[in-house]
């Protein structure tokens, strides 16, 4: 069994395209072309429908990829626990960083992780909470961080990195941030009612942060007057600075600024930062080691930036 062959067959089946996929593997369009049609014919069956600028799996083309992408997750698996077993401090360590959180984390402890694992080869991919889970129960990714309820948990292993609270942001011109805390001190607690005639920007709709907010409108006995939707907490702060909404967002995003005054909420919404792979998935050391550097960097990093 050729194990290169079954890249080259999955990579196509991933770009749906032949031109596309050897850009990816580095190899010439032909080459690749030649692969398909040599393993096509060994098989006597055809795994791809063609079009000019579309190659789409077969029925059988979907049965080859599909085995073929356990085979290759074997290989990496395996390889990762020989490596370990020699002590080699060799792999490849792929992992899954949710958008503003991830890069800045990664950034910061990359340095570190690299001087203890020089050999390592990291594919990083900043994706979000959903598109992370899926690739980690698929085997495409061996680690990733995302932030979690206990109502999202499923079945992964999840290590948890730190508990986080949301907060409510008001601008500092809004009458309510005249009982704000003064710099440095605890934030105190505010009813969500009290703000049921202003403006909200909040987190879009199906974000695991949206679907943790929704329940305390409802609780608070009005539906928010939406001013903006953002993937962003970043843009979310910057609209609140700007004194044209109030919104709801994680307590790493509530660094001092002089324009933003936070409150807690009374029944103190949180979730959790946790690092998360697939159930019963061999985990390398560098692996537990780039886990192990992420806790220590969120305990001592307990506000974001937009600048990291």
């Amino acid at each position: 069994m050729d194990l290169k062959q079954l890249e080259y067959i999955v990579m196509i089946a991933e770009e749906n395209s032949i031109t596309k996929a050897a850009e990816r593997l580095f190899i010439t369009q032909s080459g690749l072309n030649q692969q398909l049609l040599k393993l096509e014919a060994e098989l006597g069956i055809q795994l791809f429908h063609r079009s000019k600028n579309d190659f789409r799996l077969t029925e059988a083309g979907q049965v080859y990829v599909s085995y073929a992408k356990k085979i290759l997750q074997l290989k990496h698996e395996a390889y990762n626990i020989l490596n370990d077993m020699a002590d080699n401090k060799t792999g490849t360590l792929r992992i899954g960083l949710t958008p503003e959180r991830g890069t800045p984390m990664f950034m910061s402890i990359y340095p570190d992780f690299y001087a203890r694992y020089p050999r390592i080869t990291i594919e990083p991919l900043e994706i979000g909470v959903k598109e992370q889970l899926s690739r980690i129960s698929k085997g495409y990714l061996d680690l990733g961080f995302v932030t979690v309820t206990d109502r999202d948990r499923s079945s992964f292993e999840y290590v948890h990195l730190l508990s986080e609270e949301l907060v409510l942001a008001i601008p500092r011109t809004h009458p309510a941030a005249a009982a704000a805390a003064a710099p440095g001190e605890p934030f105190p607690v505010i009813s969500l009612e009290e703000f049921k005639n202003n403006r909200f920007v909040l987190m879009t709709k199906g974000s695991t942060m949206r679907n943790l907010i929704n329940p305390l409108f409802k609780e608070a006995g009005f539906r928010p007057d939406i001013l903006f939707e953002s993937a962003s907490n970043f843009t979310l702060r910057s609209i609140v600075k700007r004194r044209l909404a109030c919104t709801i967002l994680p307590a790493a995003y509530a660094g001092p600024d002089p324009d933003i005054a936070y409150f807690r909420l009374p029944s103190h919404p949180s979730w959790e930062l946790t690092a998360v792979y697939k159930k019963g998935s061999y985990q390398m050391k560098a692996a537990k080691d780039f886990i192990q550097l992420a806790e220590e960097y969120w305990n001592q990093h307990p506000y974001l930036t937009e600048e990291p």
